[in-house]
């Protein structure tokens, strides 16, 4: 199936639109055709290169980690725990695990606003793999034109050992990010213990199952496609764009008209402009796009484009740049602004995010304590005619190791716990404590009386934490 659109054609003599009614034929449902990316070095490629690195470096090496004989990081799911960096959570934690996800949120449209899709380029998940994946595929079937000339080439033992070697390399990778990913649910010495000698249960034969085929197909088979049809971010990064956005951009108002022509050549004498429509370009995208169309969604923000460029305007001795980081207010001749107000807002929404998360995360108190009254009964008075109401204390631990608590009881004159004031709670554990408070009636002035629990650890006096509760007593 085909359909028509309209698309904007380029003046070769003077670079921009003529504003004709012109129309092209696109395939609306058509096979994928496989991208060859060719390989390019370049300065974006080498900041690629360290963020690759340092990505891969801390997930593949934060999993054997440990403090305490505790994992760096790991997701306890069966005991309702989360250790990260030497802190645990508990579900109770929920709302940091909210805050987490606003302050990314910010952090991607605030990112957006200024540098377009730098996130796809150099940090997405997929991007990382996908990287790799053709960095061992351009090792063992070698460059893009070797390879586009080996899928051409009839079946051999040659062509079947290469593709055989690239897929085995492939699933070892692939198995290796399975088995880390899990390794943070499952601690990864134990995970691998259980694997080799079978002692795992079905689900974590599951799981890394599932996350190695996840990870061959998306970076090995899908790629440019997880980006193109399955991602959200390149359907909505454009209402966080504006003029002043600075993206991947080719300026056309110096390449055009383009033409090749011999090193040393003067394109003015030529009447041409600096783009010699070599296509390296269009060789080296991973999405497989002609960033002299102008601004795509397809585009992920690479710059693989501006290496390759970069590369050719030296080697033809003109400046580079015909290609780069800009806005479009800057290839129009206009000034550009860094700081806009949506900037602004993203920025401050972020920045009062991540203050208020660290400010909730040092005061967080690693300790509950909920009150709850005995609804069955308003109060009694007892054998010394004095007041008493029932309530059940639950504590909970949220520290690496036991805790012992004393209770005490304030906000009311002659108030006293009748019953145990001690109580010690394991790490990790919550605990029920049966309490009863007798109050001197004579100094009961209304039937609702506020009451304070004071909890205090005697292994760490500076864990304290107070409740506070209702009393009731006879109506005067």
């Amino acid at each position: 199936m085909s359909s028509e659109i309209p698309v904007k054609q380029i003046d070769p003599s003077t670079g921009t639109s003529d504003n004709k009614n012109n129309t092209r034929t696109v395939e609306l449902y058509a096979s994928r055709k496989k991208i060859y990316v060719k390989e390019v070095k370049g300065f974006f490629q080498r900041i690629r290169n360290v963020s690759l690195t340092a990505l891969m470096g801390m997930y593949f090496l934060f999993v054997w980690i440990s403090v305490d004989g505790q994992p760096l990081i790991h997701f306890d799911l069966p005991a309702r725990e989360f250790h990260l960096f030497g802190i645990t959570f508990f579900p109770q934690d929920l709302i940091l695990l909210s805050g987490s996800l606003i302050i990314c949120a910010f952090g991607l449209f605030f990112i957006t606003t200024l540098f377009g899709r730098v996130w796809c380029g150099y940090t997405c998940p997929q991007t990382v793999w996908t990287f790799i994946f053709m960095w061992v595929e351009e090792r063992i079937e070698g460059s893009r034109s070797q390879r586009i000339k080996l899928d051409k080439a009839p079946k051999s033992g040659v062509k079947v050992a290469k593709k055989s070697a690239k897929h085995l390399a492939w699933l070892l990778i692939a198995l290796a990010t399975g088995l880390t990913f899990v390794g943070y649910f499952y601690p990864i010495r134990d995970l691998i213990a259980d694997l080799l000698t079978f002692q795992a249960n079905g689900w974590a034969w599951f799981w890394v199952a599932f996350f190695t085929a996840a990870t061959y197909l998306n970076a090995g088979w899908m790629r440019e496609q997880v980006c193109l049809y399955m991602c959200p971010y390149a359907r909505f990064q454009s209402v966080m764009f504006d003029p002043d956005t600075r993206v991947v951009s080719y300026d056309p108002n110096r390449g055009e008209p383009r033409g090749s022509r011999k090193k040393g050549a003067d394109p003015t004498e030529l009447g041409l402009g600096d783009c010699i429509d070599c296509g390296q370009c269009v060789q080296v995208c991973p999405t497989g796009i002609d960033i002299r169309d102008g601004l795509q969604y397809e585009c992920i923000g690479c710059a693989l484009c501006i290496d390759a460029c970069d590369e050719v305007m030296d080697k033809m001795n003109y400046p580079r740049g015909l290609i780069r980081y800009t806005t479009e207010n800057e290839l129009e001749g206009k000034p550009s602004k860094l700081m806009r107000p949506r900037t602004f807002g993203y920025g401050l929404a972020l920045i009062l995010m991540i203050l208020a998360m660290g400010y909730t995360i040092a005061t967080r108190v690693p300790a509950t304590l909920d009150v709850e009254r005995d609804r069955g009964a308003l109060f009694k008075f007892n054998g010394q005619g004095r007041v008493e109401n029932t309530y059940t204390l639950r504590i909970g631990n949220m520290t690496e190791v036991p805790q012992t608590f004393s209770i005490s009881v304030s906000g009311m004159e002659t108030a006293q716990i009748l019953t145990d004031t001690s109580i010690t709670v394991d790490s990790s554990d919550n605990r029920a404590l049966p309490t009863v408070v007798d109050v001197d009636p004579d100094v009961i002035s209304s039937s609702s009386n506020n009451i304070i629990f004071t909890m205090t650890s005697e292994t760490d006096p500076s864990l304290v934490l107070e409740t506070e509760s209702r009393f009731v007593g006879p109506n005067r």
